[in-house]
């Protein structure tokens, strides 16, 4: 049954542009599929282990900035006689290259930040994003400062005698968000199911018993986290080479905050709520600004909508799902007391 809905809903979502003809729509869900992407890789570090990230925005902007310098080109002087040159790339050698740096960004982070906990962690993440926005925002020479990066290639995918597609176009993005977005849901379910994924658990339960027993705490706690980085740099790689213009807003708070949202939302700590969170939250403000709703009463609205999830269903909305499917079709493991003989007889 599982299988017949998952296929029933990719069908669904693979249709989508075939009989939508709203464009506007269709970037809203483009825009939503890349924050369920980070959504997604923010589940991991959260929900899976724990950690909370209040600084993943940077990894988003880093990935942004990495491709669209690398599928732009750039010379920067490092020193005053020490000019760096880069060619440009191809975007998909330089989404690529932002997936990777990205990643190695979340191990340094992760190999510095988790020899602390709790609090500690949370504001080194904070100033790591921060310092990030400052160093976009005043490297004239490199990002443009906050006159933004412009004209960013799209991604294109030419195997000579096969195929050449440009993806440009809400059409071609759409799709090419939503492979993406199954690509990281399918790597975020086999680790987390993985023994890597149980030890990450075992953390998240109880770090020092998970450590009694062998598991390598700051081993696995980087592993989440150079996974999250990586994927979180896709999503801004993704975001780039859509809007093909990045500034340093990319970095801003918000965007932490609604990554927060999505996955607190739609249940943290399962492969399905950041995807749920982020397709409510996603779209509630384009629903509430369809209904003529002045601005400030459109954030008051969303506000409280937020507060009642979080109050009501203080797990989540998947988690809520399951309990309710639960309760109403209970497993009754317990043997009848008035069955016949024969039917506790093992059969031959």
């Amino acid at each position: 049954m599982r299988r017949v809905v998952t296929i029933a809903g990719l069908a669904f979502l693979f249709s989508i542009p075939l009989w939508l003809g709203n464009f506007y729509l269709l970037h809203v869900l483009i825009i939503t599929g890349i924050f369920i992407i980070a959504a997604m890789s923010l589940n991991l570090l959260l929900g899976y282990t724990g950690q909370l990230s209040l600084g993943h925005a940077a990894f988003f902007g880093i990935g942004a900035y990495v491709s669209s310098l690398a599928s732009l080109g750039f010379e920067v002087h490092l020193l005053p006689d020490w000019l760096v040159t880069l060619d440009p790339k191809p975007v998909w050698f330089a989404m690529a290259c932002a997936i990777v740096i990205t990643g190695l960004c979340g191990w340094a982070i992760g190999r510095i930040a988790f020899k602390v906990r709790g609090a500690y962690f949370v504001i080194v993440t904070i100033s790591f994003a921060e310092v990030v926005r400052l160093v976009a925002l005043n490297w004239d020479e490199l990002t443009q400062g906050p006159m933004a990066l412009n004209n960013i290639p799209p991604l294109s995918v030419a195997i000579p005698g096969l195929v050449d597609i440009t993806f440009i176009g809400k059409v071609a993005n759409y799709y090419l968000v939503l492979v993406f977005a199954i690509l990281a849901y399918v790597i975020i379910a086999r680790l987390v199911r993985s023994r890597a994924g149980r030890a990450m658990i075992a953390l998240k339960e109880n770090e020092a018993l998970a450590a009694s027993v062998g598991i390598d705490v700051t081993k696995y706690l980087v592993l989440a986290t150079v996974v999250s980085a990586a994927i979180a740099g896709a999503a801004g790689a993704l975001y780039a080479q859509y809007v093909r213009i990045v500034d340093p807003n990319v970095f801003l708070f918000i965007y932490t905050v609604t990554m927060v949202i999505m996955v607190v939302a739609g249940g943290k700590g399962t492969l399905a709520g950041p995807v749920v969170g982020g397709v409510i939250f996603g779209l509630l403000p384009e629903g509430l600004r369809s209904l003529a709703i002045a601005p400030e009463v459109q954030w008051i609205v969303y506000g409280v909508l937020m507060i009642l999830v979080v109050y009501l269903l203080p797990q989540g909305i998947v988690p809520a799902l399951r309990s309710l499917r639960q309760h109403r079709h209970p497993i009754n493991s317990e043997p009848q007391p008035h069955a016949d003989a024969s039917a506790r007889r093992v059969a031959p």
